[in-house]
């Protein structure tokens, strides 16, 4: 089995029930290539949802696969709740970097995230967090 799995199966949202609920009483907050719904929960689960109007199942699947990636970092600094992701049709033809940066861009309007800047840090690489000393 692989030592690193994309995201953790007890992450996933699966069950129509639990799609509708979020639909239902989710706040939604939108970019060009995605929706993000979050609904108030004590656990965390994500789910993806991606219409035939984006492509035939090859290209649905790829979407879901990337969106998955995308959300992985985050895994450990979002709040708890039910997390959908609708993607338009435009996510077919959006770039990977495109993707991860709407996926960011929802969380924190979402206000989602506990901590300020899971992304690499520049500042860090280039040494320079150390010259304000």
């Amino acid at each position: 089995m692989n030592d690193e799995p994309t995201m953790e199966r007890r992450y996933r949202l699966k069950k129509n029930r639990a799609f509708q609920y979020v639909y239902r009483r989710g706040h939604s907050v939108a970019c060009r290539n995605l929706v993000m719904l979050l609904a108030p929960s004590r656990e965390l689960k994500i789910g993806f949802s991606v219409s035939k109007k984006t492509g035939n199942a090859v290209t649905r699947n790829r979407i879901k696969r990337r969106l998955r990636e995308c959300f992985r970092p985050y895994l450990g600094d979002v709040k708890t709740g039910l997390y959908v992701i609708v993607a338009r049709p435009s996510a077919a033809e959006a770039a990977f970097d495109d993707l991860k940066r709407d996926v960011r861009y929802l969380l924190k309007k979402q206000n989602a995230l506990l901590k300020h800047d899971p992304e690499p840090k520049p500042d860090a690489a280039s040494g320079e967090g150390n010259r304000a000393r």
